[in-house]
Parts: C-alpha cells; sequence; structure tokens
C-alpha cells in the first residue's frame, strides 16, 4: 500500500523534470537562434539555461497569476493582446534575477520572442513530450 502512494509521487517529479528539461532545451533554442536579443551564460553546460527555467516556473506559478489578475481589466480591453506582455515581464523579472547569466535585450524583439517560446513550449508539450509520456506508461 505504501509503494502506491509514493510511486505517483515520484512520477510526477519525473515528469516534472522532463517538462523542466524540454523547456531549457527551447529556452537555449531560442538563445541561438535571437543571439542579439536572448544570452544564456554557456558555462557549466546550459545550467544557467535550466537555472533560468526553474525561476520562470516559479514566477509563472506566483507572479503571473497575480499579474493576471491585476491586469484582467487592462487584458479585457485589448481584447486578450495585454496578456503576451506578461509573458514579457516574467522573462524581465528573470533577467534581473540571473542578471549577467541570462539577459533580454528590447522590448519588441522581447515580445516576440516571448509569442516564439510559448509556441514552442505547446509543440514540445503536445508533442514530443506527451507522446515520450504516453509510451512510458
Amino acid at each position: 500500500m505504501n509503494t502506491k502512494t509514493t510511486k505517483p509521487s515520484i512520477s510526477k517529479k519525473i515528469d516534472l523534470a522532463i517538462h523542466l528539461l524540454g523547456y531549457t532545451l527551447v529556452l537555449i533554442t531560442i538563445s541561438v537562434i535571437f543571439k542579439k536579443t536572448v544570452y544564456i551564460d554557456n558555462a557549466l553546460f546550459g545550467l544557467w539555461g535550466l537555472i533560468a527555467v526553474i525561476i520562470i516556473f516559479i514566477l509563472n506559478r506566483t507572479v503571473k497569476p497575480l499579474l493576471v489578475w491585476l491586469t484582467l481589466p487592462l487584458t479585457a480591453l485589448t481584447l486578450g493582446l495585454f496578456y503576451p506582455i506578461i509573458n514579457v515581464l516574467v522573462l524581465k523579472i528573470t533577467d534581473w534575477i540571473l542578471m549577467n547569466h541570462f539577459e533580454i535585450d528590447g522590448f519588441f524583439m522581447v515580445f516576440i520572442v516571448s509569442i516564439i517560446i510559448s509556441i514552442m513550449n505547446a509543440i514540445m508539450d503536445n508533442v514530443i513530450i506527451d507522446t515520450f509520456l504516453k509510451r512510458r506508461y
């Protein structure tokens, strides 16, 4: 009976680790494609990319819902066009936390990059990770 309670917990942790590694690959790919907009320090074999993803994950779970709630009237007035700016703010906060290990320059290109990151994360989730996890179970 005890193994049934620990197995889903371990499974969720493995799933989270797989997702974080997938998102790290997306972020590193974006930094390679948009060299002048997104910079991730290459030291420690991409560890800074993983740290940035973990910080973005934490901010998406804590700060982003508050920002969405506070800006809901503005988002409604702009018919949802303000929502990607919240993603830009999350990226800028991550830039501020990691200082020179993760840098985002500009606003317009960061806006476009945040949309591309969202699309690539959705593709990573739906096509690659979910397929892998379904095969595993």
